[in-house]
């Protein structure tokens, strides 16, 4: 079972993310790992299993065909999101040590996870397939700070599981914003006003791809973009969604 990822030391973390040691788990290290992860560890992530049917916010009761109160009130600008996870232990510390400290191996157990969730989505759910994925963009400044745009790399495996391509110069960020961590929505929409420019011609059917949505500004603000440009069917697909 999964004993604390934060606390794993730095021996045990040069061992998971060393290719010859790709079957062990990341949680405990078990040598039973598929995917990076063996099945109680795997059995530990919290899924989204009740959720707002467009924006994937969990809810507290059963039912995946609900709105929640955010979109009831102001509809968003896209059709669907599919997120299997939610932002809490463990998917938190998985998605930081992946994002903020590069350790691939951590993501590696959630992109396949997203994959084959999307893949049985797109086969039993009536979703028309995108045409093309978008990455969240991220600033240039930011990006070489990080060393890399997560939602770009979660984007390429995915497409390259699911045979869809992606369009990672297709949105651009012309500038940069105050960090989003600690705004709420109304705050994020505003902050974030005018920060994206769509560059070239989008197809009919997308899906923006990023590795967590929290309130969603980020995505409504993007998906507008889009759509002003001509998208039809926009999906969100990510790893992870925050709780209310």
């Amino acid at each position: 079972m999964i004993k604390g990822l934060s606390w794993l030391s730095t021996l045990k973390s040069a061992k998971v993310n060393r290719e010859n040691t790709t079957g062990l788990c990341v949680g405990c290290l078990s040598p039973n790992a598929i995917n990076g992860l063996c099945g109680p560890c795997r059995a530990d992530l919290p899924v989204n299993r009740w959720h707002c049917r467009c924006c994937a916010l969990p809810l507290a009761h059963s039912g995946d065909s609900h709105l929640c109160g955010d979109c009831l009130k102001s509809p968003p600008p896209f059709d669907r999101s599919l997120i299997p996870w939610r932002y809490q232990y463990p998917i938190d510390n998985m998605i930081s040590r992946y994002k903020y400290s590069r350790q691939h191996k951590f993501a590696r157990p959630l992109i396949a996870g997203l994959s084959g969730h999307l893949e049985h989505a797109l086969q039993n759910g009536n979703y028309a397939k995108p045409h093309l994925l978008i990455p969240s963009p991220m600033h240039p400044a930011r990006r070489r700070t990080r060393g890399f745009n997560q939602a770009r790399d979660i984007a390429e495996q995915v497409g390259e599981a699911l045979n869809i391509p992606v369009g990672a110069g297709v949105v651009r960020r012309v500038r940069r914003v105050q960090a989003q961590r600690g705004l709420g929505r109304e705050a994020r929409l505003a902050n974030l006003e005018g920060v994206f420019e769509v560059c070239t011609q989008v197809p009919e059917r997308v899906a923006i791809v990023d590795d967590v949505v929290t309130t969603g500004a980020t995505m409504r603000v993007l998906a507008r973009a889009l759509r002003d440009a001509g998208a039809q069917d926009i999906q969100i697909w990510a790893l992870a969604r925050t709780p209310g």
